[in-house]
Formats: C-alpha cells, structure tokens, sequence
C-alpha cells in the first residue's frame, strides 16, 4: 500500500496538476475513516502519513487511568508509564494505535476515498484556475456528446456547450478542433463547469480583439453588436482619433482581417457599421446597401419610422426581416420600414389627369381614354407615334374606329402648333 499509494500521489502531482499537500490532506481524511472502523470509535483518532516513505500511522489520545472501562477512550497506568516513564492517573496520553495490517485492511475503503477526494480537488482546481477566464476564447477538441451537449477536451479540463450556446448552421465531430467564448465558470451540484459559446455575440467580439490591433490598444472601439449566429452579425465600431478609419481598420488590407473572422464564424456575414451617436446617421449607417428616402423620430416610443422606394424595400427589411430586426437590437430603437407611397400617388394623379384629358380632347369616353393610358398612350403626341391598327388592338376595336380616334388626335396637335 505504501509504495502504491506514494505513486498514485506522484502520479496525481504530476499528470493533474494537484499539490502534494492537498492530495495528502485528501488521503489521511480518507484513511482516517478506514481506521475508525478498524480501531473502533476512539475520542480522538488522527491518521498521519509520511511524505517520504509513505509510512500510515493510528494515533489516539487516551485517558490514563487506574481501571480500564473503555478500551478506546482510556489506558491503564501500567501501560502508560511503558510508553512514558512519568504518566500519572489523569494524564492525556497520544499512543499508537495503528492496527496490524492497516494497510490492507483499509485499502479497498482507502482508494475509493481517495479517488472521490482527489475528484473533488480537480474540480476546485477547475474553478479556481477558470473562475477569472469567463470572457476570454479557448480551442479544445470535441471529445464527446451528452444528449444535445458538445463536450469538449481543453486538456487538464472538460468545457459544456450546451445547445443554447451551439450555432444552428454547425455540425461537430468527434476529434473536431473548436474555438469558443467561455461564457461563465458555475458551481453546480455536478461541481464547476465551464460553460463555452460559439454563438455568443462576445465570441465575435472577441475574436475582432484578436483579429484587429487597434481595437486591442483601444483606438478603435466596439459600440454595440447584434447577432444572429449562424447567418449575420452587425457590429459598430467607432475611433475618437479622427485619422483612424474604423471601418477599414477592422476590414482590413484587401479584407484579410475580417475573412479570418468570417472564416472562424463558418462564411456568417458580418457587417461592419461606422458607429454615430447621431440616431439617424446610425440607422441609416446600419441599413446600407438600403437607400433611405426619408426618416423621422419618435422619442416617445424610442421608435424610428422610416420609408424607402419599392426597389428598396425588401433590401431594407431583409431575409425574414433579419436586416431590420438586427438594426433594431444595434441601435437600441424601434425600426417601422414602410413603402414610400408619394411616387405611386404621383403616378395615379398623372394617369387620372391624362384619362380625364384624353375623353375631353378626343370627345371619346372614359373608358376607352383609360385603356390607352393603361397601354402607356396617355397624350395626344403619344397617339401619334403609334400606328391606328394598333389603337385598333389596344381598344380592341375595328380600324375605322382607330382611325377616327387618331385623326383626332392629328388635329388637336395642329391646332396646338398654329397657337404657338
């Protein structure tokens, strides 16, 4: 037991990481009940190991008495003086009492003990080593799954991934090399664990500290971060140096900064937004490549209203709505996109005018003067370019017809141009 006990604590300092001390404070805890039930219920029973031999000694402390009562609270007085020459009756005696065998008897009880201690130690260890690493990134491979969990080997420890902290769009394999943001170090029933994220938005945070200097010496400054792991993030950064460009700091030449990023992230896009403390230059900032047609606050809702041509709606809004729902959580405000309606209004007054002007003119009624704006002839010189068997096809009406509406229209032109 001595030489395997001494090279099971070698072995524990060595590969674990745990102190020689706390592991011999785990093991006489552990021994120490092994000799309770070996010795019996003494008042006082201490269990010592020797560092250097490994050598298990039982000492307890025994009453010295002239009648023994209890053989494992009291030593008579014969006894005593053999182990000191001067003991008198009322004396508190330390005398050996370790059993002969000890160390076989009390191995079995002895290692599970010592197993559980030594457990208990690494996970102080874990949480005293980790505790203060909550925010940093660490790189581990995938070692195994517990249900929808990915636990992952960072050498002397294990880290969590829980679902909730998985990126949808990611599949991992047994042996995968993986980085993440160690989202907090929690004491829970199971003992410390290391929770770890690859979709937290401090994972692109993070990795933007790592990637680009200048935020790293704070010259350059992250201001907010929206994400949607897996599809797209929308980060701003801002400089109080007014010669630095914090977009193109963290674009980096030809990109190469960010495509390390977005490499990381497994191609998530990643917009980079020049930061304003200005609301509207933000949101405008946030929803380019969209172009804004007009924008107004709403203090007391904290809500921005915006409007854009057609063209641009969809642009604006995004997949699902993601470019308006990211911009909303980077900016802190209610995003309200909407059609800008003033250009189809125009346009539908213009077309009235036209009709109206056509049946007037040409003395046709409103129905026939509608069909050729719909068919884009919405003017007497329109009517002019196009040839009567067209009219014809356009009202769907004989020639004849055609050519009266167009002989109309060829005199209502002359008399325009004998008034000039």
């Amino acid at each position: 037991m001595n030489s395997d006990l001494l090279a099971v604590l070698d072995y524990m300092e060595r590969e674990k990481g745990i102190k020689r001390e706390v592991l011999l404070d785990a093991v006489s805890s552990a021994l120490l009940t092994a000799a309770k039930k070996s010795v019996g219920p003494a008042r006082d029973l201490r269990v010592s190991i020797d560092p250097k031999s490994g050598e298990i000694t039982a000492h307890a402390t025994l009453f010295v008495v002239d009648d023994v009562r209890n053989i494992h609270d009291e030593i008579n007085l014969a006894r005593a003086r053999k182990i000191k020459s001067d003991a008198n009756i009322g004396d508190q005696l330390e005398v050996e009492v370790t059993p002969e065998g000890f160390g076989r008897i009390a191995a079995q009880t002895a290692r599970q003990a010592i197993l559980q201690r030594i457990r208990q130690a690494e996970k102080e260890m874990i949480y005293d080593e980790f505790k203060d690493r909550a925010g940093e990134i660490v790189g581990g491979t995938v070692r195994r799954f517990e249900r929808s969990d990915v636990i992952v080997d960072l050498g002397k420890f294990e880290a969590v991934m829980p679902s909730r902290e998985r990126v949808a769009t990611e599949d991992y394999n047994i042996g995968d090399r993986v980085r993440a943001y160690v989202v907090a170090v929690e004491n829970s029933n199971r003992g410390p664990e290391i929770i770890i994220s690859r979709s937290h938005p401090n994972f692109v945070r993070r990795l933007f500290e790592v990637e680009v200097s200048e935020i790293a010496d704070r010259t350059v400054e992250i201001k907010a971060i929206a994400r949607e792991a897996g599809y797209r993030t929308k980060i701003a950064v801002w400089s109080s140096d007014e010669k630095v460009d914090p977009v193109g700091a963290c674009v980096g030449m030809r990109g190469s900064r960010v495509k390390n990023i977005v490499r990381e992230l497994n191609q998530e896009k990643v917009d980079i937004i020049r930061w304003s403390p200005d609301p509207r230059e933000f949101v405008v900032e946030a929803l380019k490549p969209a172009k804004i047609k007009s924008l107004t606050l709403d203090p007391d809702r904290h809500a921005i209203n915006i409007t854009v041509d057609e063209d641009q709606l969809s642009l604006a809004i995004g997949r699902r709505g993601q470019n308006a729902r990211l911009t909303a959580r980077l900016t802190g405000w209610e995003i309200n996109i909407s059609k800008d309606e003033s250009a189809t209004q125009a346009f539908e007054q213009k077309i009235a005018q036209a009709i109206t002007t056509l049946a007037k003119t040409l003395k046709i009624d409103e129905e026939t003067a509608r069909s050729l704006a719909r068919a884009g002839v919405n003017s007497i010189e329109g009517i002019l370019e196009v040839d009567p068997e067209d009219i014809a096809g356009i009202l769907d009406v004989d020639v004849e017809r055609a050519r009266g509406i167009y002989q109309a229209a060829r005199r209502e032109h002359e008399k325009k141009l004998a008034s000039i």
